[in-house]
């Protein structure tokens, strides 16, 4: 393969979509507060003006990557940045819940078609040597956009309305557009796989009912109809999806894959990252605000570190470094028992103030910069190359919806505790609300106290959630080293003093 002559700025290019879209799914989380106050926003409005984004995007990555296979790469990126921009700047004009949350509903349906092609894009234009290099920057810049997201948010809503953190997209789409038109060749598969739209359907129906009730349950009753019956549709629509995928002759997601180790650790351990990233992100934010007081800005500078640590670590290629010295099952391991440590650290000294914090931040981003390559290279592994994008689809997909689950379960264990710790005179959904229901110092202390539990409550259940993740995964991961170290050993290898086990999973990278 002949790379393409001006791939680093086709990279730059596709960076720029892809850190766009990321940046957005945390940078509404420092604007909690400010939509409370302005809109009247309750807890559960906010989960879902956070969860409309991640969910539809979730529900949609693998059929629109199918389509861009299929009627053109670079058509979807353009198409994915006029709808996000379009959405963005609708986002932006908001007057009510509803409205900001079709819109970032909109945005998710753009999202979709950028993240699906910008790592498509990317393995099209470089050759197999620099390849890796090229990815390891894209994968940097989309976990340290992810993570940053706070920071600029709390930028803007120090100098604008909370509106801004929409409307900035709208120039950086329009300026990712003409580069997208004029730089990125065009690349597509012409006996591509047909899009799967019942699975499409069945996932995000089954994805949304589910999340649904997770968010609505705490405040409502899990007894509730409207409580139930998306539940229970919910759960039909994911089983109708796994057995419409097992039959169909073009399936959004094979279940095959399902069959092997490394590619369930891989997905567990990834789905796990993200829901203790998401879920902690939606708590830190809110925790810093509400709690310590801290205005917008400061708040999200406080995240600095955590988005430092990830960016830091992963350009001096200290994953993959560790990765071939002590192998896939152990560094990942390693990364989510340190994602754990910072999360339950977080949680119980979060009340000393932000001080104490910092370690744990560090540790935060210490795991997901050292787990996260690994399980990339495992995902990669376990499909076969000419398959890559599916894989990465798939990564993507899980990724997303473990992302909103951590939102949507923490969140609701957050609801839960603070409405069993509020005083019995006190009523509201939100801590804005209950604080301005409190009659005298004495119970808005009780509130404060009542939330700051809430919050130390969800990140240890959030921490316990990633630990038990990153055993199964690494067990998953070394039985599948195991079978395929048995499988390619030669006659005698068993009487090696390495016992014939030479890395397999390394050599994914």
């Amino acid at each position: 393969m002949v790379p393409h002559p001006r791939r680093w700025l086709v990279l730059g290019v596709v960076c720029l979509a892809q850190l766009t879209v990321l940046l957005d799914n945390t940078v509404v989380n420092v604007a909690i507060p400010s939509l409370n106050k302005e809109m009247g926003a309750s807890t559960a409005d906010i989960q879902w003006m956070v969860n409309a984004y991640s969910l539809v995007q979730s529900g949609l990555l693998l059929t629109v990557g199918s389509a861009a296979d299929r009627y053109g790469r670079k058509r979807a990126l353009m198409a994915g940045l006029g709808v996000f921009g379009v959405g963005s700047l609708l986002a932006s004009q908001a007057q009510s819940p509803g409205q900001l949350i079709a819109a970032r509903a909109g945005m998710g349906v753009g999202g979709a078609l950028l993240m699906t092609t910008t790592l498509a894009v990317v393995v099209q234009v470089f050759d197999e040597e620099e390849r890796v290099r090229a990815i390891g920057v894209w994968a940097t810049v989309a976990t340290a956009g992810f993570a940053a997201g706070p920071l600029i948010g709390g930028v803007l809503l120090t100098r604008f309305w909370w509106g801004s953190i929409f409307l900035v997209n709208v120039p950086v789409a329009a300026v990712a557009l003409v580069a997208v038109a004029r730089l990125v060749p065009e690349s597509k598969n012409p006996v591509g796989r047909r899009p799967d739209l019942i699975g499409a359907l069945l996932s995000t129906i089954g994805m949304v009912g589910v999340v649904y009730a997770i968010i609505a349950g705490p405040g409502h009753g899990w007894g509730f109809g409207h409580v139930v019956v998306p539940a229970v549709v919910g759960v039909v629509a994911l089983g109708g999806f796994v057995l419409w995928e097992r039959t169909v002759a073009y399936p959004m997601l094979d279940m095959g894959f399902f069959r092997d180790r490394r590619f369930v650790g891989a997905v567990a351990g990834g789905v796990l990252v993200a829901f203790g990233m998401g879920g902690s992100f939606f708590l830190l934010t809110q925790h810093l605000q509400f709690v310590l007081g801290y205005g917008p800005l400061r708040a999200g500078l406080c995240t600095a570190p955590l988005a430092v640590v990830i960016a830091g670590l992963n350009l001096l290629g200290a994953g993959a470094w560790l990765l071939r010295r002590i192998g896939t099952p152990s560094i990942v391991l390693l990364g989510m028992g340190l994602l754990a440590a910072g999360l339950a650290l977080v949680a119980v000294v979060g009340g000393y103030g932000y001080g104490p914090m910092v370690a744990g931040l560090v540790l935060m981003g210490a795991g997901i910069a050292l787990a996260s390559p690994a399980m990339g290279a495992a995902l990669m592994g376990a499909i076969p190359p000419q398959r890559a994008g599916i894989a990465a689809g798939v990564n993507g997909t899980l990724t997303e919806f473990g992302s909103g689950l951590g939102i949507a379960v923490l969140g609701a264990v957050l609801g839960a505790r603070f409405a069993a710790l509020l005083p019995r005179s006190v009523t509201g959904t939100s801590l804005p609300a209950a604080l301005a229901a409190a009659h005298g110092p004495g119970e808005r202390a009780q509130v404060t106290h009542a939330f700051a539990s809430g919050v130390s409550t969800s990140q240890l259940i959030g921490a316990l959630a990633v630990f038990a993740g990153g055993l199964v995964s690494a067990a998953l991961l070394r039985r599948a080293d195991r079978h395929d170290r048995s499988a390619t050993a030669g006659p005698g290898d068993e009487d090696r003093p390495d016992g014939g086990t030479a890395p397999v999973a390394e050599s994914a990278v």
